[in-house]
């Protein structure tokens, strides 16, 4: 394929915007090369510059379930935009959406719209401290939760060292208000809990981790977090930027059964627009402003475009609920097919697969954690083989540590076609 239209905007862009880029991953450092500019898409397939077609796999980073341009979530967006883009009042539809999400999601009384997955993260955390009136929190290594100070903080030596800032610009203040855990580690967690007795007001993960490839729970590793924290008074947020309304109509909750105290919502909540959300039962989301002690305020939260687009998308996925099983066997159908292929090519490998996200490893280890992410991720082999796909027109995550969107829109002739040009290009590896 040729890029030589994606390849001149890039130039022109690297002039006036950092790196070329609006956000990091998509600058292609991690795999070489220049990245590729998307001129339309529609349904499964990315149009870029040069006029390339290109089955994606990434869906916007996760919240284009129904694929691309979806006309219900399209026809709600040029409706509202015709009566104005934003007010800064509130409108009923921020009503009617929050009462959507409220029914579909187990466990919360109460939604607050945001702009972002990381302002739904900040927010979430900001509130348990003030909830708590404790101060630390714990993360896992490798669970991306945005750009906000507190989370990007590398690991200590151990359970009573702080982390350190993985950013300049991020304080050691902060950093020592972060504990970092191990990933499907209870007893790593436990030690954190125990040498900060009282201290901690939550802990947050990926329930369902994407941002070290597609990491599952182990069993009973959601529980146990669970039982952790009602022994101790700790909150237990769950970041479902990612998972929320994807893996099942109310998320991970719903799909493994397991409640969390706060939960963050992503860019599925917006059908795709720039939206986040949080969410909680009464007594902690009353603690914030106005009825509460708690700040957190944004011009354009909740704002008509967002709330109308993501009204659409999630009142599809709740009267039609059986687009997750459909979502499902497809992953699953790829998976087997991936699966077969790389084995009869010889290439050391594991897949991970939670529902409609799913991840290949290049390595023959189990992948449970970052650690064991970063040892399988042979980026040697990882780079040789996204740029194979791309070449054979499927659009696949610029990152070894970033797990696969699987839309509905996606035909079993083009997961055919997915699996046969793995089959190709594994040849080559």
């Amino acid at each position: 394929m040729i890029y030589k239209r994606s390849s001149e905007l890039f130039a022109l862009a690297q002039k006036v915007i950092p790196g070329g880029v609006n956000s990091p991953v998509r600058a292609f450092k991690a795999v070489g090369g220049d990245p590729i500019f998307i001129k339309k898409a529609e349904g499964p397939y990315l149009y870029d510059e040069d006029g390339n077609k290109l089955i994606d796999y990434i869906n916007s980073w996760g919240p284009l379930i129904l694929g691309h341009a979806h006309k219900p979530v399209i026809d709600a967006v040029i409706d509202i935009a015709k009566k104005g883009t934003s007010f800064g009042t509130p409108t009923e539809i921020e009503t009617k959406i929050a009462e959507l999400a409220v029914k579909m999601v187990p466990n919360i009384d109460k939604i607050r719209m945001v702009n972002s997955g990381t302002e739904a993260t900040m927010s979430a955390v900001r509130l348990a401290r003030g909830f708590t009136g404790k101060e630390k929190i714990i993360k896992f290594a490798g669970c991306y939760h945005g750009h906000s100070d507190s989370f990007l903080i590398q690991a200590g030596s151990g359970a009573v060292t702080f982390g350190t800032p993985n950013s300049p610009g991020v304080t050691q203040g902060t950093a020592k208000d972060t504990l970092l855990a191990k990933y499907n580690d209870l007893d790593n967690v436990k030690e954190l809990v125990e040498a900060n007795k009282d201290e901690i007001s939550c802990i947050i993960l990926e329930p369902v981790a994407g941002n070290m490839g597609c990491i599952p729970p182990a069993e009973g590793f959601l529980e146990g977090l669970r039982k952790i924290c009602d022994e101790t008074g700790i909150l237990l947020v769950f970041d479902e930027v990612m998972t929320g309304f994807r893996l099942a109509p109310g998320g991970v909750q719903e799909r493994m059964g397991v409640n969390a105290d706060i939960v963050c919502f992503g860019k599925v909540i917006g059908g795709g627009l720039p939206v986040g959300a949080f969410a909680a039962r009464n007594e902690i989301m009353e603690y914030l402003a106005p009825v509460g002690p708690v700040y957190q305020a944004g011009t354009l939260s909740g704002n008509p475009l967002a709330m109308a687009a993501g009204l659409a998308m999630l009142t599809e996925l709740d009267s039609k609920r059986e687009i997750f099983e459909s979502i499902d066997k497809k992953t699953a159908y790829l998976h087997e097919g991936m699966e077969k292929v790389l084995t009869e090519n010889n290439i050391d490998f594991t897949i991970n697969r939670v529902g409609s996200m799913i991840s290949v490893h290049f390595g023959k280890e189990p992948v449970t954690d970052f650690a064991s992410a970063a040892t399988s991720a042979n980026l040697g082999t990882f780079n040789k083989f996204f740029h194979g796909m791309l070449e054979n027109g499927i659009y696949i995550a610029p990152s070894a540590y970033e797990t696969w969107f699987i839309s509905d829109a996606l035909s079993y002739e083009d997961l055919d076609k997915t699996i046969e040009t793995v089959d190709k290009v594994s040849k080559t590896l």
